[in-house]
């Protein structure tokens, strides 16, 4: 009996584990197919997309991935630009440059370009070879800032000379939100915004000494970015920068998809570039040793929320710590600022360069093995980083959202840390390790990616298109609106 009972129990147990198989396989082969279907699914939409014509306003990536005609052009356009500052010589900050780059790109393509900035008391203004580039100086105000009662009478003048400007473009609120209300052709572009420097200020607070004053940034910030949210709406069209921007000025402050344009910032291809014969002439001029088995760079202004005072304290530590850091490893500071004379204070192993001109920042880049870039402030997209990758360098960044999101967005062609001394040199101890083999090759995907996004011909090419589109109507808008082709 008991037999019968134990045969009966283990029929039930293999028919229990027969049914459980056969439903088990069943719920796989149905998930299976649900996801195949799903696949199928997307693979056509995907296919059916490359073959229709798009909306290029609506477009949700940055215009850098698009390919667009570099010949003649059938219309030329007459564009006002309104920018705070025009750059110096080779003192410039990432919005005169910004400025400086794609306008000088525009004027050289033929299109008419009036520049409305503020002179300087300083120097004299500098001049440019190109017939269609105009400049309208004026006085800034106490603040240094654009008078914009007159400069609204300049823009004014030459909008009634000749044609009507076509586009009229601001970097940041050089033309404030007070006269581009109402405007359907002007186009913003942002370097920088309230809701991306509440990261900065986080991070500050979080750095600052027991000795150092409490800092109110952060309420008065959160003020900064209800009032954006609120004038942001009557410029007619933004530019950001960056990818993260762009999907803040969509979700945060809530500016419809197709007036929100992400292009990223871009540098020139043909001064930065890899050129050994350049590195080994800065080195002789600069007396670099030859000995020194990693060269790590740092450049632009060497100030607190760029975190030198991060990366000083990190190096300092290192240098103290580790004999053979001090002995293997050089860093180059190319820049000025009130952390220059701390640098030197290092002691050998930091060779502190000064400002460099553009042509020996390329040369500068084509010495180091890798580029550093400590800062704390999440605004923008550094060209420095752009530089870097165009001259066949990886990167070391701060993990801030615009440069993760945009620039190093895998450990293909760099390293990113958090702006702690900590993380900084646990990510620099990694980078020594891994030696000049593995960031030669983060370098060369680096250089890749660079050609393929953050060339000025790329930027321009999309501001051009942008500003065409902007300034059409009829069929030539829906010749310049939309766009049909494979991206990369």
């Amino acid at each position: 009996m008991a037999r019968d009972q134990a045969a009966i129990f283990s029929f039930r147990c293999f028919c229990f584990n027969i049914f459980f198989l056969s439903a088990f396989s069943s719920i796989l082969l149905f998930i299976w197919s649900q996801y195949a279907g799903l696949f199928d699914l997307q693979n056509q939409i995907t296919l059916q997309n490359q073959n229709q014509f798009i909306n290029i306003l609506s477009f949700p990536s940055a215009w850098n991935r698009l390919s667009f005609p570099s010949g003649p052009l059938p219309k030329l356009l007459k564009i006002a630009l309104f920018v705070k500052k025009w750059p110096q010589k080779h003192l410039a900050g990432g919005l005169e440059r910004h400025a400086l780059i794609l306008h000088l790109a525009l004027a050289k393509r033929g299109h008419e370009l009036h520049i409305f900035t503020t002179s300087s008391l300083n120097s004299s203004f500098p001049s440019y070879p190109i017939g269609t580039l105009y400049f309208h100086l004026s006085k800034p105000t106490a603040a240094g800032y654009l008078d914009q009662a007159i400069v609204w009478k300049q823009f004014q003048s030459q909008n009634s000379t000749g044609k009507p400007f076509d586009v009229i473009h601001t970097e940041s609120v050089g033309l404030m939100h007070t006269r581009s209300r109402n405007l359907t052709n002007v186009v913003v572009t942002w370097h920088g915004i309230a809701y991306e420097s509440i990261h900065s200020d986080i991070i500050q607070e979080l750095l600052r000494t027991p000795k150092e004053p409490m800092a109110y940034a952060l309420t008065q910030r959160a003020m900064k970015v209800v009032e954006e949210v609120k004038f942001f709406p009557r410029y007619a069209h933004h530019v950001a920068t960056s990818d993260h921007v762009g999907d803040v000025l969509k979700r945060i402050y809530m500016i419809p998809e197709e007036r929100v344009h992400i292009i990223l910032n871009g540098v020139d291809d043909e001064i930065f570039k890899p050129n050994a014969a350049k590195g080994k002439d800065f080195k002789k001029k600069f007396g670099i040793p030859h000995s020194k088995t990693l060269v790590l760079g740092i450049a632009g202004r060497l100030v607190k929320d760029k975190g030198h005072p991060l990366m000083f304290e990190a190096l300092l530590q290192m240098l103290k710590e580790n004999d053979s850091f001090r002995e293997n490893v050089i860093v180059l500071v190319a820049g000025d600022g009130p952390w220059s004379d701390r640098y030197k204070g290092l002691g050998a192993s930091v060779l502190v360069l000064g400002t460099l001109e553009p042509a020996q920042l390329a040369s500068f880049y084509n010495v180091i093995d890798i580029f550093l870039n400590p800062t704390l402030r999440a605004q923008g997209l550094d060209h420095t980083l752009l530089e870097a990758m165009l001259s066949g360098k990886p990167l070391m960044a701060t993990r801030l959202a615009s440069i993760t999101g945009s620039v190093i967005v895998g450990t293909e062609m760099g390293y990113t840390f958090s702006p702690t001394v900590a993380s900084l040199k646990t990510v620099l101890y990694r980078v020594w390790h891994d030696g000049r083999g593995v960031l030669k090759r983060k370098g060369q995907f680096a250089r890749q990616r660079g050609l393929q996004l953050f060339t000025a011909t790329k930027m321009a090419a999309a501001y051009e298109r942008l500003f065409l589109c902007v300034s059409s109507d009829g069929e030539s808008r829906d010749s310049y609106c939309t766009y049909q082709s494979s991206f990369h």
